[in-house]
């Protein structure tokens, strides 16, 4: 029924549920779903102003109703869902007016962990089913930011019933991508490849301007495409969040929209009955008889002539299957930089081929890596190599520091979740964790198809050996592969047990792995690395080489003997050795390098 009246009708959407529901309640931080089991006469009365307004598809009040976001039991969300959509219902009876049940995106990572893909299929699934026993036709997957569920969803729903209608709406920046850096272009590719999907198009993320100007520039092809931006972007005004009520400019965008051949139109977050209703009446005035605009075909931005590439000697030695040798330096706490300059210029003497730069280790506060490890490079001349993590930075500013550090000459990142802040600091500090490293490398995959494809990033992860579930890290490293990465650094060394398992690791010729060297200096480092610093472990034939009467030149030459064993044992199959310097003592790495120049021939 649906379909057929698409095909002759332009669709008018309802506006915004929860930014609405925020304004007439001044209940800004409750999500409006709650309503449908607390209040379901505001909720109706929501719907009712829209369907007044001149909305003919009304979407139920179920957009955040998962358990992973609202932390609650299916029992819970289930009540929610059947409240949502009875109310709904009761609203658009009687009148030639379309439900379609709303769903939203279920977040991947909550606190730093990251949920099961087997789960959240199975949560989608079970928000379907609960829709589909309640009669629902229709269903809109709104504000999403990847394809990753919809190919297995859309098919998932017609398999229940070919009859259903399909929408899929994806929520852009105004450059003409999502959150997640997938692109307009791999979205309609997308689109046309997957038949059980009727239509697509975008909401939230932009005003109507922008919305429009990307529009404008893509050929949708015969698939239905919506436009439900927002009603601009929202000011914060004695700290609650308001849009500008703006609704005659909207409603004369979105008619320019509507010339374009969309056929789907309505509004998202700040738009109101108000916006709604003078979409409307712009409509009634329109000649129904002008013609659609030309339509262009969007390309992606190409990078400007400015673009020069970046010689990348760590990248061609590892392609060329030559031995390299990195070193991690830790950026400092403040300003003073003139250690780590002078200890990398000492390094590159030595035939150093990459400094690694840490990202604020241990959750303690340092110079961003980023920008230490591009100013290294500039006036060291050496490939460094910056930790990107996930801990402090959302997608906004993790896009933000991969593109800075692309322009600063950056080539080489290694990207991992990072340390959590320490228990001591989190009622003061709050972690991110917006991502996790496997979500990382997907997004610099996706940037290096799309912004960076000329030269793009050569990536790594880490790899933990010291562990008793070793199986586990070797599937945590063959998925990382699989998102992009194409190095590893492995965590310190030290067990008999980890050197054999690493030995009779398989991985594809292009993957390489350098592993981890860490000095011991002393028999109090030792302890304190061995039962504080997790991820490390140091058995008791290391430690016992150490007592507490060694001078620091002693415990420093009996760190420099261990870490000379330790590499002719694991030098026959790995790519490279990765250096942890101990308390920024460069002298103690060019010493083992020395030695390791003449005994162990690698450099």
């Amino acid at each position: 029924m649906f379909k057929k009246y698409i095909e002759d009708n332009v669709v008018i959407t309802d506006g915004a549920m929860g930014t609405y529901y925020s304004q007439i309640t001044g209940k800004e931080t409750t999500l409006s779903e709650w309503a449908n089991n607390n209040e379901p006469d505001i909720i109706k009365w929501i719907h009712n102003k829209y369907i007044k307004a001149g909305a003919n598809l009304i979407r139920t009040n179920t957009f955040s109703a998962n358990t992973v976001t609202l932390q609650v039991s299916r029992e819970k969300v289930k009540e929610l869902l059947i409240n949502g959509y009875k109310i709904a219902l009761q609203s658009a009876k009687g009148k030639e007016v379309f439900v379609a049940a709303d769903i939203g995106p279920i977040p991947e990572i909550v606190n730093g962990k990251e949920e099961k893909k087997e789960f959240i299929l199975d949560e989608y699934k079970f928000l379907i089913d609960t829709f589909y026993n309640l009669g629902a036709k229709i269903y809109l997957f709104e504000t999403f930011s990847d394809l990753s569920y919809f190919k297995e969803l859309s098919q998932y729903i017609k398999n229940k019933d070919k009859n259903c209608y399909i929408i899929t709406q994806f929520a852009l920046t105004e450059n003409g991508y999502t959150r997640k850096g997938i692109s307009v272009t791999k979205i309609i590719k997308f689109m046309r490849e997957c038949n059980t999907i009727d239509a697509f198009g975008f909401n939230c993320g932009v005003g109507p301007t922008h919305l429009k100007n990307i529009i404008e520039k893509i050929d949708f092809g015969e698939k239905i495409i919506t436009a439900l931006p927002n009603a601009g972007y929202p000011e914060i005004v004695n700290e609650r969040t308001v849009y500008t009520q703006n609704a005659d400019y909207f409603a004369e965008i979105m008619l320019d929209i509507k010339r374009m051949g969309v056929k789907i139109i309505g509004g998202c977050c700040g738009t109101t009955p108000v916006h709604i209703e003078k979409i409307v009446e712009k409509i009634k005035q329109e000649d129904e008889k002008e013609q659609k605009r030309d339509i262009k075909v969007f390309t992606p931005p190409s990078l400007k002539s400015s673009f020069v590439f970046q010689e990348n000697r760590f990248k061609e030695k590892m392609k060329d299957n030559k031995f390299v040798i990195a070193v991690e330096l830790d950026p400092p706490f403040d300003i003073d930089i003139s250690n780590i300059k002078n200890g990398a210029e000492s390094l590159k003497e030595s035939g150093v081929d990459i400094i690694t730069i840490a990202d604020s280790p241990l959750g303690r506060a340092r110079i961003d890596s980023v920008m230490m490890a591009a100013k290294i490079k500039r006036e060291i001349g050496i490939d460094t190599m910056p930790h990107i993590t996930c801990r402090d930075t959302n997608v906004i500013g993790l896009k933000s520091k991969l593109m800075a550090g692309y322009i600063e000459g950056i080539r080489n990142i290694l990207l991992v979740t990072g340390d959590p802040v320490p228990s001591g600091d989190r009622n003061e500090i709050e972690s991110v964790f917006n991502l996790n490293s496997f979500k990382l490398m997907e997004l610099v995959k996706e940037m290096n198809l799309e912004k960076f494809r000329n030269d793009p990033y050569y990536f790594g992860g880490a790899l933990n050996l010291n562990t008793l579930k070793k199986e586990k890290e070797i599937e945590r490293m063959e998925r990382k592969i699989k998102a992009g990465a194409r190095f590893f650094l492995t965590q310190p060394v030290f067990e008999e047990e980890v050197i054999r398992y690493l030995k009779n690791i398989k991985r594809p010729d292009n993957v390489k792995i350098l592993v981890g060297i860490m000095p011991l200096v002393s028999y109090k480092n030792a302890q304190f690395l061995n039962n504080e610093i997790p991820g490390i472990t140091i058995p008791s034939i290391y430690i016992n080489r150490f007592n507490d009467e060694m001078s620091k030149e002693e415990g420093e030459r009996e760190g420099i003997k261990i870490a000379v064993e330790l590499i002719k044992e694991v030098k026959n199959f790995v790519d490279g050795l990765y250096f942890i310097t101990p308390f920024d003592r460069v002298y103690i790495i060019k010493k083992i390098l020395d030695r390791i120049k003449f005994e162990v021939n690698l450099i």
